[in-house]
């Protein structure tokens, strides 16, 4: 599958808010560029909704000084986030946070892609012991 690495960075740089899905975890993450009262954007893994009413919702609760985006624009990403690293898309969204809010914001990034990394690697797990959503091939020999 083709990523357009420049239509990601366009909405990286352009959107006031977006959300990124992620192929293998229903977490997504949540970017919110538009200061709060203390001056800081928001950047954080959310849990997923239903609905676009549903996020602005979430978005309110979590930033009640700040007043509903005119919209909120989503892109799937459709690799793991590691690879997300590796092609330089985090390090644009990491700037983009970070140019708003400095280095505290910068922190919130590395937070975010700590948490989405965990997440990826507990679902993974879940998949080969046949967790929560998942079903093994395979059983345990007796």
């Amino acid at each position: 599958m083709d990523i357009d690495i420049e239509a990601i960075r366009r909405v990286i740089d352009e959107a006031e808010v977006f959300v990124v899905r992620f192929a293998m975890i229903e977490q997504r993450l949540l970017v919110d560029t538009r200061p709060d009262t203390a001056g800081r954007p928001y950047i954080s893994m959310v849990p997923p909704v239903n609905s676009a009413e549903e996020r602005y919702h979430y978005l309110r609760q979590q930033r009640p000084d700040v007043s509903p985006p005119g919209q909120i624009t989503v892109f799937q990403w459709p690799r793991p986030i590691a690879v997300m690293r590796e092609m330089g898309v985090w390090r644009f969204i990491e700037d983009r946070v970070a140019s708003i809010g400095g280095d505290p914001s910068r922190r919130d990034a590395d937070a975010a892609l700590r948490e989405g990394q965990r997440l990826e690697r507990a679902d993974l797990l879940a998949a080969i012991r046949g967790g929560e959503g998942y079903e093994t091939i395979w059983q345990r020999g007796r």
